[in-house]
């Protein structure tokens, strides 16, 4: 079933590569395949050619943070919170947000302050 939708988002993409919305089920499908490398194309690519499309920006920097590219994720995630600002997408903002403070490791566990405090 999974490769019955690959080929119909790869239509999907062939018909109109420059549609958003397959642009992400793409990647979101390869990485379900385990395909993190293609995952990872379409991810970029869509942040670079269509940067007001927000919710790719939690989805790559998650994929970052897998990958072990702490500061790319980082920086992506802060990519993403200004371009849901300019959009007025609060949403997007608080979960971009989120994202960055975890990946930040701020927070409080049981020895007190973590890295990026005080």
């Amino acid at each position: 079933m999974t490769q019955d939708r690959l080929t119909l988002l790869l239509a999907f993409y062939e018909q109109d590569p420059g549609d958003p919305f397959t642009r992400f089920a793409l990647a979101r499908e390869y990485l379900k395949q385990g395909n993190a490398e293609q995952a990872l194309l379409f991810y970029e690519k869509l942040v670079a050619e269509q940067p007001d499309y927000t919710g790719t920006y939690y989805h790559l920097g998650k994929l970052y943070e897998v990958l072990g590219r702490k500061e790319e994720a980082l920086d992506i995630y802060q990519q993403g919170i200004e371009a849901a600002r300019r959009q007025r997408n609060q949403k997007d903002v608080s979960e971009l947000q989120d994202a960055l403070l975890q990946a930040q490791s701020i927070g409080f566990g049981d020895d007190g302050p973590k890295e990026g405090w005080g």
